[in-house]
């Protein structure tokens, strides 16, 4: 029997609209049936009445970059325990990046990745495809096969390719299929042994800096090579005012051109680094104030047009060693929406384009139907309190890793559910 819930007494949000009033969705199944102000006779006879109780309901969040680590990584994370995570931080679709072991770089590969989501997940899960085989940067994959398997889009996760013709190849042949290369823009030639953003902290740390151009040199030549070829081209994670300024321009100019950040790189400096904070080590690193401000501006102004998780789980054997030994990466599935929502508070995006960075726009670089409240879309909702103080609880996460530089941060919201395809995923005690 197909469910119908009705979900009253709502603060709408928006994105496509810009809408951020009150109002109702219904959903039959798993899709909304219908918005708006609609149940002034009373909710359908037989429906499951949801009292929203005045919070906002706004489409699901979308997760472009997520590592779920199964295949071969299961001890850092699985794909029950990193869809949990998701739903418990208001995400409904995930993309799942292809850095495990083995690689997914074969047809084989993603069906195993659908197979097993069917049966672990809770949440929507997208596998997504390397763009060289074994993340090599030599060997192209098959990228319309791996396509038509179900890969919705194709990146070598955190390794950049370093080979311009094999960029040029792979964005030149997935533009015969409308495919989405995914690149993360950071030349190892300049990263050398960095560890952390280079620059006075870095050298009274006594640690080796990465040098901002060290990802601008490598985005101009993307840019360059995606004109060429009229490729579509998504940088992964942007993290400098100067690549800011490289995206704004390429966009000026009306090229495929889009581009994504992580919530650490908007809400944290290199002054987190602190004294040697592990959880603090991410690539690319988090960088200045002035860049940090630049990327916050980026958001505000529509360069930027996706907030991901970057979700890269590690065990404390991972990163209970020196700073310079230690794995790069931080949890993030569940305190995306939460670390969103400064944005808000401190005044910098309204909630409608706060929500559109973590829906409509992964939504439409991937081609998906979600990311908007309106009839006949998927229903795929969250629902949180936009202003309950509270502090972030890594050991309480869901996921298997709590490497979180957020850790013990006071925040204000919090998700209270997560639904997909017209179903609770995940509910607040």
């Amino acid at each position: 029997m197909t469910k119908t819930v009705a979900y009253t007494n709502a603060r709408l949000i928006d994105p496509v609209s810009g809408t951020d009033g009150p109002g109702d969705v219904l959903t039959i199944g798993d899709t909304i049936a219908d918005v708006g102000r609609l149940f002034g006779d009373g909710t359908p006879e037989d429906s499951t009445v949801v009292d929203c109780g005045g919070h906002c309901l706004s489409p699901g969040l979308i997760d472009m970059m997520a590592t779920l680590g199964e295949p071969g990584r299961e001890h850092k994370e699985t794909i029950a325990t990193g869809t949990r995570a998701a739903a418990a931080g208001g995400v409904t679709t995930i993309v799942a990046s292809p850095d495990t072991r083995p690689i997914i770089d074969e047809i084989a590969l993603v069906e195993f990745i659908e197979r097993q989501v069917q049966t672990a997940g809770v949440v929507r899960v997208l596998p997504a495809a390397t763009i060289t085989k074994g993340m090599g940067g030599q060997e192209m994959t098959e990228i319309g096969l791996l396509q038509e398997a179900g890969a919705v889009m194709f990146t070598d996760g955190y390794k950049s390719i370093v080979n311009a013709q094999v960029l040029r190849r792979a964005l030149s042949y997935a533009s015969t299929f409308g495919a989405l290369i995914s690149h993360h823009t950071e030349l190892p030639d300049l990263v050398g042994n960095g560890v952390m953003n280079e620059g006075e902290t870095a050298t009274r740390l006594g640690l080796a800096g990465i040098p901002n151009v060290a990802e601008t040199i490598m985005l101009e030549r993307d840019i360059r090579i995606a004109e060429v070829t009229g490729g579509r081209y998504h940088a992964a994670s942007i993290s400098t005012a100067e690549s800011v300024e490289v995206i704004r321009r390429a966009k000026d100019k009306g090229l495929k051109v889009t581009c994504g950040v992580a919530p650490y790189h908007f809400a944290l400096n290199e002054n987190e680094v602190g004294h040697y904070r592990t959880f603090a080590k991410v690539s690319p690193p988090l960088r200045r104030e002035g860049d940090r401000e630049a990327i916050v501006a980026g958001l505000a102004d529509g360069t930027i047009d996706v907030i991901a998780s970057h979700h890269r789980p590690e065990d404390p054997e991972a990163k209970r060693l020196p700073f310079a030994q230690a794995a790069f990466g931080a949890v993030g599935l569940e305190t995306l929406c939460v670390i969103g929502l400064e944005l808000y508070h401190k005044g910098r995006l309204s909630l409608p384009d706060l929500i559109a960075r973590l829906t409509l726009g992964p939504a439409g670089i991937l081609g998906l139907p979600q990311g908007r409240l309106a009839r006949g879309a998927p229903a795929d909702l969250v629902l949180f309190d936009l202003d309950r103080p509270a502090r972030i609880d890594a050991a309480a996460f869901h996921s298997k890793s709590k490497n979180s530089p957020f850790d013990q941060r006071p925040v204000q919201g919090r998700v209270l559910r997560t639904v997909v395809a017209g179903s609770t995923a995940f509910e607040a005690a």
